[in-house]
């Protein structure tokens, strides 16, 4: 245990004073009992204030989890089913055609298959809490937010969908790419279907079942918001990338279902508890056997490595058994959480500022444990020839409407991809797939024809860019 644990907090030290993270903590627990728990910085660097694994930081994404769960309990109680269409519960919902609007069925939400491209509706949701936010001031985000319309209301998000005109990334089901807006909208749905709003149908069948009661949507609903981190982000000052105080809390009341709780660590190694035992655990009325493991199958794929269960992703070739994980970004948040049943283990790491690579931390863990160097790599790379002939195939702009871009060059007879002003040169290892290592990490990234065999996207931080023409 000795061992493991020095390995991993000299891994992580370096990696959390590379990233320039005022505070972090970290818990794991192999077969719901705490194995390690860690504080690193301070939650307030002006006040010096100490963390705790009680300290409650924004999650994120990995609020989508708790919706999908959310969805199942409704499953289980006959008033719905994954596989009705969307516009069943939100018979406004229109998607380009009558023919994508009526195959959509909230599945395709869950495991973020719709068919819709990325789309730029979470910063409308969180429009008027952006434009408030001196972070974002001087900023290329600034700028980008007076091209996105205020979407308050679900009925505004649908409004907006309705009215977007291009082109589907394919059928419904065929598709994997990550999508806000739908889970968003399914937010409305379990408002519909249990007649209570989507905040308090979580906290009254969900976080206060299992004793999270630490874990809200706002911090003014805790009883001691005391222990509450600050806020940090990232921002160019006089052409030097700084790490600054940034406090306010981003909000979207219409897309809350998608990521916008906070928690502990405390509360978020007892919530994996369901995962891990499969339903067993103390609170197990919350979820049944069945929807739990219809939430960790994995439905879409979303790389070479990982595919995408409802709300939760699925390593199943991960050494030690499968991997089920999910993380989280937003200003001031960068969060994961992941348990791997076969092993007994579960873990969090929740961090007070944004850009984190907080997976190389959890590969960390799983690594030291087993013994392995903490940055080991996972899965072995093994490169294939591509005929220089190709190259040219791939190479171009690729852009989604989050604003998202990354381009694709060729320099002697190599391919490299350029984004965040880095370069990183492209391993082929499959029909249309690459690997690259940024930092620590093997990102994977496919591209995909049209029908006529044109590279026309490419997958990207698990969304799918269409080429510029």
């Amino acid at each position: 245990m000795q061992q493991w644990t020095e390995a991993f907090e000299d891994f992580a030290k370096k990696l959390l004073e590379e990233s320039e993270v005022p505070g972090a903590v970290i818990a794991v627990a192999r077969d719901g009992e705490w194995i390690y728990q860690k504080s690193f910085g301070v939650r307030d660097q002006d006040q010096q204030l100490s963390l705790s694994m009680d300290t409650v930081f924004g999650i994120a994404s990995v609020t989508k989890s708790f919706t999908c769960a959310a969805i199942m309990q409704l499953q289980e109680a006959g008033k719905l089913s994954v596989t009705d269409p969307v516009i069943r519960y939100l018979p406004e919902f229109r998607f380009l055609d009558d023919e994508m609007t009526n195959a959509i069925t909230i599945e395709h939400f869950m495991a973020h298959t719709p068919g819709m491209p990325p789309l730029p509706y979470l910063d409308g949701a969180m429009k008027r809490s952006l434009e408030h936010d001196p972070a974002i001031l001087g900023t290329e985000a600034e700028e980008e937010l007076k091209t996105v319309p205020y979407l308050d209301t679900y009925a505004e998000v649908l409004e907006a969908i309705a009215k977007w005109k291009g082109t589907a990334l394919g059928a419904p089901g065929t598709a994997f790419s990550y999508n806000n807006d739908g889970y968003g909208l399914l937010g409305a749905i379990i408002e519909r279907v249990s007649n209570m709003s989507y905040e308090q149908y979580l906290t009254e069948h969900i976080l206060g079942p299992l004793g999270m009661t630490r874990t809200v949507f706002a911090v003014e609903d805790l009883a001691d918001s005391k222990d509450v981190t600050t806020l940090y982000t990232r921002k160019k000052i006089d052409g030097h990338e700084q790490v600054i105080a940034a406090p306010l809390w981003h909000d979207a009341p219409a897309m809350r279902a998608c990521g916008f709780l906070k928690s502990t660590a405390r509360d978020l190694l007892t919530y994996l508890e369901l995962f891990r035992t499969g339903g067993e655990a103390p609170a197990s009325g919350v979820l049944s056997r069945e929807s739990i493991h219809q939430m960790t199958t994995p439905h879409a794929r979303c790389d070479g490595y990982r595919s995408y269960g409802y709300g939760l992703m699925v390593s199943p070739a991960f050494p030690g058994g499968a991997l089920i994980e999910h993380g989280g970004s937003l200003k001031g948040i960068s969060s994961h959480v992941f348990v791997q049943p076969q092993t007994g283990l579960s873990g969090v790491v929740l961090c007070n500022v944004d850009g984190v690579p907080v997976r190389d931390l959890v590969l960390g863990i799983l690594n030291t444990i087993s013994n392995r160097s903490a940055d080991a790599l996972i899965y072995p790379i093994e490169k294939i020839e591509l005929p220089g002939e190709r190259l040219g195939e791939y190479v171009g702009l690729y852009k989604s409407q989050e604003w998202m871009k990354a381009e694709i060059v060729s320099k002697e007879n190599e391919l490299y991809l350029e984004a965040d002003g880095q370069a990183y040169p492209l391993i082929p290892v499959g029909a249309d797939s690459f690997v690259f290592r940024r930092g620590r990490s093997t990102v994977w990234i496919d591209f995909f024809r049209s029908a006529e065999g044109k590279v026309e996207r490419m997958s990207y931080s698990l969304r799918q860019l269409t080429k510029a023409e």
